[in-house]
C-alpha cells in the first residue's frame, strides 16, 4: 500500500502541475475570454479549444475509472469544439471550472483508490495508467496555451510564471 500512496502523490504532482511545470489553475486563472478565443493565424486553434478538447478527453478517461465505458468518437476531431470562442465571459468561467473539477476529481482518485487494479470495461488499462495519461495530456496542451499566452504578450499570469 505505501508504493500506492507513493505513486499516487507522484501522479497528484503531475496532475495539478508541479515541479515540471506551472500549477494548471494558475496558468488558467487571469485568462479572459476575449483572450480564450483569440485567433493567432499560424495556430491551429485557440485557447478556448485547447481547453475545450482537454476537458473532453480528461471526462472520458475519468468514466473508466468511474465504472463506466465512454463512446469512444468515430474521429479525434470531434474531440475539439467548432466554435473558437466562448459565448461570453460567464461561458469561458464554466469551461475552466469544469476542467479543474476534472482535476480535482482525478486527484481525489490518485490518494484514494487502489491505482494498480485493473478497469472494468478498459482491462488493459489501470486507474495509474489513466490518471498518468490524463496528466500527460494535460500537460501537452497546458505547454500550448502558455505559448500562446506568450505570443499574445500575456504572459505571466498574476504571482509570476515559470519557467520564465
Amino acid at each position: 500500500m505505501e508504493s500506492n500512496q507513493a505513486f499516487g502523490q507522484a501522479l497528484v504532482k503531475s496532475l495539478i502541475g508541479e515541479r515540471g511545470h506551472i500549477p494548471i489553475s494558475r496558468a488558467l486563472s487571469d485568462i479572459t475570454s476575449e483572450l480564450a478565443g483569440k485567433r493567432m493565424e499560424e495556430a491551429p486553434y485557440t485557447i478556448y479549444q485547447l481547453l475545450k478538447h482537454m476537458s473532453y478527453w480528461q471526462n472520458f478517461l475519468l468514466t473508466y475509472i468511474e465504472g463506466g465505458k465512454p463512446q469512444l468518437p468515430s474521429s479525434v476531431a470531434e474531440s475539439w469544439p467548432n466554435e473558437s470562442v466562448p459565448e461570453s465571459e460567464t461561458e469561458w468561467d464554466k469551461v475552466v471550472k469544469q476542467f479543474l473539477e476534472g482535476i480535482d476529481k482525478a486527484v481525489g482518485y490518485a490518494t484514494n483508490e487502489q491505482l494498480d487494479e485493473a478497469l472494468e470495461h478498459f482491462p488493459t488499462e489501470t486507474k495509474a495508467g489513466i490518471l498518468r495519461n490524463i496528466a500527460s495530456h494535460n500537460s501537452y496542451h497546458l505547454g500550448e496555451i502558455v505559448l500562446l499566452r506568450r505570443m499574445f504578450g500575456a504572459w505571466p499570469p498574476p504571482g509570476g510564471g515559470y519557467p520564465a
